[in-house]
């Protein structure tokens, strides 16, 4: 008999299901359990016996005899574990079982349900529908619809998280979440990118160091102000941004902004969607190259960028307030 506990032969099961190969189980193996992990030989034995269709064989563990569905939703679980965006049919590819028992041991065994992990509109109050109506209105008479020259000195900057993972639609964007489990953030591995443009181009920065409030403050904005005025040292600027101590220090006209309303940021509306949209599963060291690579292709069409965020305004004057959906 092929002696081995079930713990071990849970995690060599799903690296078989997962189409690892002996060798990359075993290296997995050594490294999870040490002194503890099954010999080559077994891994192999068990490899060839999965093969064969021998799939969970209750009468070689050494510890007592599971239940078949005890040992499903183990490897389940594992699953889940690794990747939160499984899909059923992931699962049932993998195990081989059907949508009913899948459903079954996510639901009843395990108790895990589906949350949303993308943005979802904010339910806005009637206070803040009409301030979003008042900042609209305000913004559309100061740079008279797009048409006054002004529009030229305004300077939009923002900051993203790039994520290892982003999904490209709100299925995709939902997540399996445990009983009593915290709420669910998208991914361990991310990484913040500052960005800003203008009416005229995106503005480059040398320093592409991770963004943090000490580098934003310090060297991010001084970097941006000092080019835009390298030319013309009295340059009006207006900034749409929100860091208001730093930017009355270094006389810079701020542009406000409406709370919860990423919907009236070009950064969040344009330039973030445009670029995220060409980076769906990307690692996180690729998914921040193809951010900083697509961010001139993109902001080539600032214009059209500008042009619909005063656009956006009218929209939010004529609905009062509320969000709307693009067509």
């Amino acid at each position: 008999k092929m002696e081995i506990s079930r713990e071990n032969f849970r995690a060599i099961f799903y690296d078989y299901k997962c189409n690892l190969t002996p060798k990359q189980c075993i290296d997995r193996l050594h490294l999870a359990f040490g002194d503890e992990a099954p010999s080559n030989r077994t891994v192999y034995n068990w490899f060839a016996e999965f093969h064969r269709g021998r799939t969970f064989l209750c009468d070689e563990f050494r510890e007592g005899r599971p239940s078949t569905s005890v040992v499903a939703t183990n490897v389940v679980h594992k699953m889940i574990e690794r990747d939160r965006h499984m899909t059923y049919r992931e699962i049932q590819t993998s195990l081989g079982i059907d949508v009913k028992t899948i459903h079954t041991i996510l639901h009843d065994h395990l108790s895990v349900r589906k949350l949303c992990s993308r943005w979802i509109s904010h339910n806005l109050t009637e206070a803040q529908k009409q301030a979003r109506v008042k900042w609209s209105k305000e913004m559309l008479k100061k740079f008279n619809r797009d048409r006054s020259n002004l529009i030229y000195n305004i300077v939009t900057g923002d900051e993203t998280w790039i994520y290892s993972y982003k999904p490209e639609s709100k299925q995709q964007s939902t997540v399996w979440v445990f009983q009593n489990e915290p709420k669910f953030v998208h991914s361990a591995t991310k990484q913040m990118i500052a960005c800003f443009f203008s009416y005229t181009g995106h503005v480059t920065l040398k320093d592409r160091r991770t963004v943090n409030i000490h580098y934003y403050t310090t060297i991010c904005l001084p970097e941006v102000i000092n080019k835009l005025r390298r030319t013309n040292r009295n340059r009006r600027i207006i900034l749409h941004h929100d860091n208001v101590d730093f930017l009355s220090s270094k006389n810079v006209e701020l542009m406000t902004h409406c709370p919860y309303s990423p919907d009236l940021s070009p950064n969040d509306f344009f330039l973030f969607p445009n670029i995220k949209k060409k980076m769906r599963g990307e690692s996180l060291e690729a998914a921040v190259e193809t951010f900083r690579t697509l961010i001139s292709e993109v902001t080539a069409s600032e214009k059209k960028c500008f042009e619909n965020w005063f656009e956006h305004m009218q929209k939010y004057i004529d609905l009062k307030g509320e969000y709307f959906k693009k067509q």
